[in-house]
């Protein structure tokens, strides 16, 4: 087996052009073993094989340095650079990470995992060579959804006027997550059909030189043209025409749901984990949705790349029409577009993942909350129980939103809250609007909800007890629920129960009247507890004799991390929870 010899890519430079192919097999192999046992990415890596190999047998890694944006298309760079058993080995899966590490190799030189950076983050590589007098290549490695970004396109204005070694490989398999949408695309068609002669050229547009190659899931046509640019001494773009998914026939033709996958059989493609029946909040807000917008030409769902996370499958992208958006990965344009429609009598929901809500700070601020404009804005995966790899943490939300002026940031607290705050946003015309989608499963308690949530900053007081008052936020409602029952149950304590529902202020009035019965307050918040939720509780009663407790993440990177465990170290467990409260009232007494 040639890959079990692969140590470095000295090795692959060794192999003549029939190892070459064999090899490409054997990567493939190694990628399904992995695949099909602990899922990951699989289309971005299958389509990658051959240029992989080729990058390495040409280049001089890690001398020459190779950025992969986004990176979840850099398997097979880590099978060739001494990762192989990660993939070839059940017992070694953990070994890697699903994107580039610089802790697990020399080879790698960020931990990405975010899309449209590759070429900024390579552009510093290459800018401190130059400083430095060196002459190594540098290559950006970016795929054709992730040049929609404003990073990217800022990223290829700037290095179009460099006068040294710059080299873009550009992957374009016609496809994002989804399907590609915006203008450029139509450029990049044209020059996947004239064999790169089109004169609707976005490179040289932007100053650069290029080379096309049609055939990029061959290896020795790859290997010629990377042969032609290395140590060029200007910048280029190499644009290659890919297949994603190659060589795995489900996903050459559904391309979409094979971007990703979970454990699946080889044979049949089908997914072999547990079937849950349970209902699932990107089903039930797409339903949603797709009937508020039957009834309401005005509402419209906004999206950046990632339709499905709030369950717009093609079918339903395609029943919406018009008022379904899909604006490509550019979530600042998402929300500065969203204050637009709303200030002209729209009734947007944008909705994307929590970390990538990260990018929007500004049109946040600058062009959403100052404009005071009546946008829906859904956060998905804001919790612990979210995704738990270091570039997609949705645990930095709170901070990050919370404290923007104008802004109403909602924490349901179950099924019926959530969509009652949602129906609520959308119609309501005075604020912008956040609202967390649950991570901790759909609760269809019993308890009553509010259908209107004008009245900024109102708690609801769900149990009125005495002594302990525990305020526990969206997902960790159901955990202040626990610790009350645990705390009755151990200290035989009636702990008052508060769903604060509102992130972005505080109700004076409820806290005020806690002082009379009650000597601590418990915060609960799923998510970083510096500059958090609980934290402004505890500046309100500084001045008082009230204690305050606060329990959230501690402000770290946490990576790959098991939920319930992170809680632990966290001192976030109803026993510790409990255990504290023990504490305090036997100092108090």
């Amino acid at each position: 087996m040639i890959l079990e010899n692969i140590q470095s890519p000295a090795d692959v430079k060794k192999l003549s052009e029939e190892e070459r192919k064999e090899l490409a097999v054997e990567v493939r192999k190694a990628l399904m073993n992995r695949l099909t046992k602990k899922g990951g990415h699989f289309g971005p890596n299958f389509g990658m094989v051959e240029a992989t190999i080729a990058l390495h047998y040409v280049f001089e890694s890690p001398r020459d340095k190779f950025v992969f944006d986004v990176s979840h298309q850099s398997y097979i760079h880590k099978m060739l650079t001494g990762r192989k058993d990660a993939y070839l080995y059940d017992e070694h899966f953990s070994d890697v990470s699903g994107y580039t590490n610089p802790e697990e190799s020399e080879h790698d030189f960020f931990n990405i995992g975010h899309t449209s950076t590759s070429i900024s983050l390579a552009s510093g590589l290459a800018k401190a060579r130059d400083l430095r007098g060196d002459k190594e290549n540098v290559i950006a490695i970016i795929g054709d959804g992730s040049l929609s970004g404003g990073e990217a396109l800022e990223g290829l204005d700037f290095v179009g006027e460099m006068d040294s070694n710059f080299i873009i490989l550009f992957n374009d398999n016609d496809m994002s997550i989804a399907e590609n949408h915006g203008g450029l695309y139509k450029g990049l068609r044209q020059l996947r059909e004239s064999n790169g002669e089109h004169p609707n050229n976005l490179f040289r547009a932007m100053g650069l030189d290029y080379l096309y190659v049609d055939e990029g899931n061959d290896i020795e046509k790859l290997i010629e043209a990377f042969q032609r640019i290395k140590d060029i001494d200007h910048p280029i773009v190499v644009h290659i025409n890919t297949v994603k998914g190659k060589g795995y026939r489900p996903a050459e033709v559904n391309k979409e749901n094979w971007h990703w996958c979970m454990p699946f059989d080889e044979a049949t493609g089908e997914y072999t984990g547990p079937i849950s029946s349970e209902e699932d909040y990107g089903e039930l807000t797409a339903l949603y949705l797709m009937d508020k917008m039957k009834k309401d030409p005005m509402v419209s769902a906004v999206v950046a790349a990632v339709p499905t996370n709030i369950g717009f499958t093609e079918g339903r992208r395609k029943a919406a029409g018009k008022q379904f958006i899909d604006v490509g990965i550019a979530e600042e344009h998402a929300v500065a577009m969203v204050s637009g429609m709303a200030k002209n009598g729209g009734k947007p929901v944008f909705a994307t993942h929590a970390s990538f809500m990260q990018r929007t700070y500004d049109q946040l601020s600058q062009d959403l909350c100052i404009n005071k404009n009546p946008a829906t804005i859904l956060i998905n995966t804001a919790s612990v129980y979210g995704m738990n790899d270091v570039t997609h943490l949705g645990i930095y939300d709170i901070p990050l939103i919370a404290n923007i002026p104008n802004m109403v940031y909602l924490a349901p607290t179950s099924k019926k809250e959530y969509f009652a705050m949602l129906d609520w946003s959308i119609e309501q015309t005075q604020h912008p609007v956040c609202i967390r989608i649950p991570c901790n499963g759909v609760i269809d308690d019993a308890r009553p909800v509010d259908t209107d949530y004008s009245d900024l900053n109102r708690f609801k007081m769900e149990h009125k007890g005495s002594k302990v008052a525990v305020i526990a936020a969206g997902d960790f409602y159901q955990l202040g629920e626990t610790v009350a029952a645990y705390a009755k149950e151990k200290l035989g304590l009636d702990a008052t129960l508060i769903n604060p529902r509102f992130l972005t202020g505080l109700d004076t009035e409820m806290l005020e009247q806690l002082k009379d019965e009650h000597t601590l307050v418990v915060t609960l918040e799923d998510g970083m507890l510096e500059g958090g939720f609980g934290e402004k509780i505890a500046s309100f009663y500084g001045a008082s004799e009230m204690k305050v407790k606060n329990y959230g993440i501690r402000k770290s990177f946490p990576d790959r991390y098991d939920a319930e465990e992170l809680m632990r170290e966290n001192g976030i467990t109803k026993e510790q929870i409990t255990e504290d409260i023990q504490t305090f009232l036997s100092d108090a007494e």
